[in-house]
């Protein structure tokens, strides 16, 4: 069988990977081996400098589904290429980077800095942050996302994945217009935004009062964002959103996603994504379906 997948002049082996901020430590807490299966590893996002995160608490669980208002903490720019990137590459498998800058320009350093470190498979833009200090985020505008794609495009040896919030009005419209922009692909979705109260005290539950939810709760959403994506673009989706299981990443590729990404089920089951690649594979096997190809986008109404 052939599993293996494209973006841009990157080559996966094939299309599982894990979404960023969900499998840390890498080095401490997996079995390397089993982690070589995979077709690539996202690391937690980094900004160019170090962040302490959010208050907490951070997390809560929700009916069939987290909420999480980490705040992105992490080392910075220079402190994860310093600390944590030798570990990584040691790996041995593509390593998709994911960074977020708060400006046009902190893009651009931070593709510099991953420029020169080398190792990197990809670069995915996380799009959901403050423009510029204003309230909305580059991924809610299309104009502003062109223009930050575009400016990381110009300047980036690697290929780019432009990372998108699905809390707008029509996401095709943002995927179009990084497409338009040079992106080599899109991932979709990220986290929706959502809050808990808890009602004995009269307050949010997170620190933060607001967060992100993912989990199963939120993967028919998704399902159909990848599937409307799928139909106005031509460029490649890494698609995410509650996969638990293969027949769940399945969902998404017969959507029309070329990989799959799988989230908060690792804080359930850290085998979740090798789970979900033999699943692919069974699949595949049973269906007598020779190329990963052939599922892609094959859905038949």
């Amino acid at each position: 069988m052939n599993i293996s997948v494209t973006i841009g002049s990157a080559t996966f082996k094939n299309p599982v990977t894990v979404a960023s901020g969900t499998f840390g430590h890498t080095e401490k807490y997996y079995d390397l081996e089993e982690v070589k299966q995979l077709g690539a590893l996202t690391p937690k996002t980094v900004t160019l400098k170090a962040r302490e995160g959010n208050p907490p608490p951070r997390i809560v669980e929700t009916p069939s589904g987290m909420l999480n208002a980490i705040g992105i903490e992490n080392p910075g720019a220079d402190g994860f290429i310093r600390t944590k990137l030798p570990a990584l590459k040691k790996i041995g498998i593509p390593l998709i980077i994911s960074i977020l800058g708060h400006t046009d320009n902190e893009f651009e350093l931070l593709t510099e800095k991953f420029n020169a470190a080398g190792g990197v498979s990809a670069l995915e833009l996380n799009l959901s942050c403050p423009n510029l200090g204003k309230a909305v985020l580059v991924a809610q505008d299309p104009l502003a996302t062109h223009r930050v794609v575009k400016a990381v495009k110009k300047i980036s040896r690697y290929p780019v994945i432009a990372k998108l919030a699905p809390n707008v009005t029509d996401i095709t419209e943002i995927a179009k217009a990084a497409e338009e922009a040079g992106a080599d692909g899109v991932s979709l979705v990220n986290t929706f935004s959502a809050m808990v109260i808890d009602v004995k005290k009269r307050a949010s539950v997170l620190g933060n009062v607001t967060g992100g939810l993912s989990g199963p709760a939120i993967r028919p959403m998704a399902v159909h964002m990848v599937y409307a994506a799928a139909k106005k673009i031509k460029i490649p989706i890494i698609a995410m959103g509650g996969i638990m299981a293969a027949e769940d990443a399945l969902q998404f590729l017969i959507a029309g996603a070329t990989m799959v990404a799988v989230g908060t089920a690792n804080f359930i089951n850290p085998r979740a994504p090798l789970d979900v690649l033999e699943g692919i594979k069974a699949y595949m096997r049973k269906n007598k379906i020779k190329d990963i190809k052939e599922i892609i986008g094959s859905l038949r109404n």
